[in-house]
């Protein structure tokens, strides 16, 4: 193992942050590898990233690992790009009702919320999640669903369908196995037709030429005008652990009309 060694100023937010840090040395990891070690009660723990419940029982533990020392803003260049093409179609921020799928410990919610939209939904498939925000953010939504979509109970479906949601929003959280594109399906289907989909993806998905999961999913749908896209920006989400950006796509679409079980096939 090494000490975080990425650049002066990733060395001076470590230094300020609450916990201590360092990446594994060696071997390059692909970023559904990536983990490091914190430094928690004079004791290191090996973290990985995709273990989400595990970091957000830990308070301020997910800001520290991917904000403070990776960089990552993806919540706010997606509020960022959302609120382009508000502006264009001259939509305006209070009459938006988001559903924010995959919400996390709800730092997306409450870029949303930085650019004056107020009626936000949050949703994730972990309970730790949804426990992480009322604990951390507990002002951002106006309620949260920690549920699987794709067993979303009766009351649960007639509660989302009740906020009549006009813009669904997805931060990093597709590709990589964490939501199935049936879960997808069930949120997208929530969204009224004219509605915004808002969302990004790792660049090199939509690159490669045999797509599957996601990339084909989205792809399908374009191809068949199930939603038209308004903006496509790829940008730098964060570095990864050996100090290497890596670069997402964001998309802002308006969605035409609903998927069908046939359509995931």
């Amino acid at each position: 193992m090494k000490n975080i060694d990425m650049t002066k100023v990733f060395q001076e937010i470590i230094k300020h942050g609450p916990y201590q840090i360092r990446f594994p040395d060696g071997d390059v990891l692909n970023q559904d590898e990536e983990w490091c070690e914190v430094k928690i009660d004079d004791k290191w723990e090996k973290i990985r990233f995709h273990d989400y419940s595990d970091i957000y029982k830990i308070p301020g533990l997910y800001e520290t690992i991917f904000y403070r020392t990776l960089g990552t803003n993806s919540p706010y260049r997606m509020s960022e790009f959302l609120e382009s093409v508000m502006k264009e179609k001259m939509i305006l921020p209070k009459d938006l009702r988001v559903l924010d799928f995959g919400a996390g410990n709800g730092m997306s919610g409450e870029a949303l919320q930085n650019i004056g939209v107020r009626t936000i939904v949050g949703s994730d498939l972990l309970e730790e999640a949804k426990n992480a925000n009322w604990r951390d953010r507990p002002w951002v939504y106006a309620d949260y669903f920690a549920e699987d979509f794709t067993k979303l109970s009766d009351n649960s479906v007639k509660q989302l369908k009740d906020y009549k949601f006009n813009c669904l929003l997805t931060v990093a959280a597709l590709g990589f196995g964490d939501i199935p594109p049936e879960a997808f399906f069930e949120a997208y289907n929530l969204v009224e037709d004219g509605g915004l989909i808002v969302f990004n993806l790792r660049d090199e998905f939509l690159r490669t030429k045999n797509k599957k999961g996601f990339s084909k999913l989205i792809s399908y749908m374009l191809q068949e005008e199930f939603m038209e896209i308004e903006l496509y920006r790829r940008y730098q989400h964060r570095f990864n652990v050996h100090g290497e950006a890596l670069y997402y796509v964001g998309i802002v679409a308006t969605k035409h009309k609903d998927l069908s079980l046939d359509d995931l096939k």
